[in-house]
C-alpha cells in the first residue's frame, strides 16, 4: 500500500497516508481477531462463576479478563437484581457502546480512502499550473515540455486512487469483521439473558431435574396413565 509518486507539494501527505493506511490495517486485523473479541471459554468461566452463588463474583470474573464481550456480560450482571428487563437493557446499552468503540477504531481507514484521491487531485492542480507557467515563459512551440508537466501532474492523481481503492477495500473486510464480531456477541448476549432469567438475588434457580425412570413428576402434573 505503499505509494511512489512525483514530487509535488501533497506527496509526503500521500507517502504518510499510506504507511498509515498500512499500519492501521494490521493492527485492527490482529485487534479483531475473534479469540480477543471472544476469548475462548470466557462464557462457559462467567456462568460458572454466576452460578457459584454470587453475582460479584462473576463480575470480578469479567473484571480480570477485559475484553469486548466481558464488558456487556460485566453490565449485565451488574443489574440482576433488578430484573431480567434490566439485565437486557444493560446489556443492549454496554453492546452499543462496544460496537460502536469497534467501528470507531476502524475510522482512520474510511478517513484515508477518502482524502487520499483528494490530495492526488489537489497535486494535479498544482502541477497543472507550474506545467503551464513553465509553458508560457518558454515561449509558443515547447508542446513537448507541456506534455510532460502534464503527464508528471496526473501521476499524483493516479498515485492517490492507487492508494485510496485498496484502503476502501480493506475497510469494508473490517466493518464485515466487526459485524460478524457483533452478530456473535449478540447470541451470547441472548443465551445469556436465558441464563439469568433463572436467577434472584444474584443466585441461580437450578432446573427441574427430569425423571428418568417414569418416576413420580411435580405435585401438580397430570398423573400418568395406567393400564
Amino acid at each position: 500500500m505503499v505509494v511512489v509518486v512525483v514530487d509535488r507539494p501533497t506527496t509526503p501527505a500521500v507517502k504518510a497516508a499510506s504507511v498509515l493506511a498500512l499500519a492501521v490495517a494490521v493492527e485492527r486485523f490482529i485487534s479483531l481477531k475473534r479469540d480477543r473479541i471472544l476469548p475462548p471459554e470466557f462464557v462457559t468461566g462467567v456462568r460458572d462463576a454466576f452460578a457459584g452463588g454470587s453475582a460479584d463474583q462473576a463480575i470480578e470474573y469479567c473484571a480480570s479478563r477485559p475484553s469486548p464481550i466481558s464488558n456487556v456480560f460485566k453490565a449485565g450482571i451488574g443489574r440482576v437484581k433488578h430484573g431480567p428487563e434490566s439485565v437486557e437493557k444493560a446489556i443492549e446499552d454496554a453492546g452499543a457502546r462496544e460496537v460502536d468503540k469497534l467501528k470507531r477504531s476502524l475510522r482512520p481507514l474510511a478517513v484515508i480512502a477518502n482524502v487520499a484521491p483528494l490530495l492526488g487531485l489537489l497535486g494535479t492542480v498544482y502541477g497543472m499550473i507550474s506545467a503551464f507557467q513553465s509553458a508560457s515563459a518558454m515561449g509558443v512551440g515547447k508542446a513537448d515540455r507541456l506534455a510532460t508537466g502534464i503527464y508528471e501532474a496526473l501521476v499524483t492523481t493516479a498515485a492517490g486512487l492507487t492508494l485510496a481503492i485498496p484502503v476502501l477495500v480493506v475497510y469494508q473486510l473490517l466493518c464485515s469483521m466487526v459485524d460478524r464480531l457483533v452478530d456473535h456477541m449478540d447470541e451470547e448476549a441472548i443465551d445469556f439473558l436465558e441464563f439469568a432469567a433463572y436467577s434472584k438475588a444474584g443466585h441461580v434457580k437450578p432446573a427441574p431435574a427430569k425423571p428418568a425412570d417414569g418416576g413420580k413428576g411435580p405435585a401438580d402434573a397430570s398423573p400418568a396413565l395406567t393400564a
